[in-house]
Formats: structure tokens, C-alpha cells, sequence
């Protein structure tokens, strides 16, 4: 029996296959930054941190010349999201439903989906984890004009990352206003989106966890998102009318060029 105790739920096999495929759909449909990075995993749940190749020094309690280095590493972190199902849509799925009410299953995987791509953006310094846009917020372009001038600002991110010695493919991740603002405007008759997706051979990726947007090479060995356990759902606990469960991951983020990245800022709400 592993950790996730997925034996002691009463869920028969169609039961979790429908909390499986829903939470699988959600997923993909909410990660973004998946798309924009290296991927390396899934490791197991018992793998710990990730060794970035550097070490440092400290005090040695040995004689005889003896030196003393610590190993630095990126510890893997674990994100959970607890949730309940109602035992009688369980029993539903059972008897052949075709609408259960599977809610708790997308909230959560959206919750956690949306929690690995702002540790990505944005980092996570408790972990370590120094987010793409954060690093690069001293070179951040605006994004507070009409979104008929977002492409002129994503071209000057374009020849900022040219400039610096990055060569692409590139990719832009929008978050949901600049994806909307985009959308709906247009110039000259012609969809403004679709001006932004002539500028780049990669990937426009819709990235929900995004503030503003984020211009990135994909020319690979930038960003490392190494996964231990990829999502999983686990087992918690039931009573007579309700099953306790929790979707969960270990990973860790290595920014290993900032320099890969342009954000565009938006102007905050409010």
C-alpha cells in the first residue's frame, strides 16, 4: 500500500477513473508554464531535493587541514488540495450517470494547477524557488496602453531577449486580462491576438496564474521544473455521506537563466 491509501476508500474502479479523467482534463486546461519550460520527473515521491552543482563552505569542526563543504540543493515541495465528494455520486457514477457532480474534483485540480504556475511566475522564496517574473522585474516592458499597442511591446521584448544573446524559438504566456484585452480588440479589421501570434515561432499560451504576460525563449537548459510526484489524488477519510480526498505533487523550479525571460506588466486593479 503506498502513501495515498487509495485502498481504503470506498470508490470502486468507475468511481476513480471519473475523479481521474476530470481532474486530468482540468489540468491540462489550467497548466501553463508546463509548456514554456523543461520538464524532468516524475522522480517518486521520495525524491528530495534537486543538486544544482554548487556548494559552500562552513566552519570545519575537523583538524588536520581538513576542509568542510555543504552541497547547496533545490528541496522539492509538496502542494496539496484537500477535497470532498458526496458518497451518493459516487454511487451515481456506479449506476451509470453521466452527470455527476464531480466540482470539488476541478476546483481543486484548477487550485493547484494555478499554484505550481505562481511558483513558477512568480517564485516561492521559502522553497528557494526564484519565479521567472520576479527575477526579471527590473527589465519588465508595461503593458498600461491600448491593447492595440501590446505588439509593438512584445517586439521590443523580442529584440530585448535578440539583444541580450538569447536566440529563440520564443513563446508569450498571457495571463487572463491581457488574453481578454487581446481577444476582443482589433486593428485594421484583424484580430489584434493574432498580430501578437505572428511574432513568435512558439507556442501563445493562456496562462490563467499570469499577471500581464511573459515573453520566453524555448531554446532550452533556461527553466527546470523538476517533478518528484507528479499530481496524484490520494485518500483521507469517509463518513456515511461524505469521502475525503486530496490531490497533491512534490517539485521544484530552477531558474537557471533570467535572462530568458521578458515580463509585461500590467497596471494593478483598483
Amino acid at each position: 500500500m503506498d502513501h495515498l491509501l487509495r485502498d481504503l476508500a470506498p470508490i470502486s474502479s468507475a468511481g476513480w477513473a471519473e475523479i481521474e479523467d476530470e481532474a486530468t482534463r482540468t489540468l491540462k486546461r489550467s497548466l501553463a508554464a508546463r509548456r514554456l519550460v523543461d520538464f524532468a520527473g516524475p522522480q517518486g515521491w521520495e525524491a528530495a531535493a534537486v543538486g544544482t552543482g554548487r556548494s559552500a563552505p562552513f566552519a570545519s569542526p575537523f583538524g588536520g587541514g581538513v576542509q568542510a563543504r555543504k552541497r547547496e540543493v533545490l528541496p522539492m515541495v509538496e502542494l496539496r488540495v484537500p477535497f470532498e465528494l458526496r458518497r451518493s455520486e459516487l454511487e451515481a457514477i456506479d449506476r451509470g450517470a453521466k452527470d455527476p457532480d464531480t466540482d470539488p474534483v476541478i476546483a481543486a485540480a484548477r487550485s493547484i494547477a494555478l499554484a505550481e504556475d505562481r511558483a513558477i511566475f512568480y517564485g516561492l522564496p521559502d522553497a528557494g524557488i526564484q519565479g521567472i517574473c520576479t527575477a526579471q522585474q527590473a527589465a519588465s516592458i508595461p503593458l498600461d496602453g491600448a491593447p492595440d499597442t501590446y505588439p509593438g511591446r512584445i517586439a521590443v521584448a523580442l529584440n530585448r531577449l535578440r539583444d541580450n544573446g538569447v536566440d529563440g524559438p520564443y513563446a508569450i504566456a498571457l495571463g487572463e486580462r491581457s488574453y481578454t484585452a487581446l481577444t476582443e480588440a482589433t486593428q485594421g479589421g484583424y484580430p489584434v491576438l493574432e498580430h501578437v501570434r505572428r511574432l513568435v515561432d512558439g507556442p501563445l499560451v493562456w496562462a490563467p496564474a499570469l499577471d500581464g504576460a511573459v515573453v520566453v525563449s524555448l531554446r532550452g537548459d533556461d527553466f527546470l521544473l523538476t517533478v518528484g510526484q507528479d499530481f496524484s489524488i490520494g485518500y483521507l477519510s469517509h463518513d456515511a455521506d461524505t469521502v475525503k480526498l486530496y490531490i497533491e505533487e512534490s517539485f521544484t523550479f530552477w531558474l537557471v537563466s533570467p535572462q530568458a525571460a521578458i515580463p509585461l506588466a500590467m497596471p494593478a486593479v483598483g
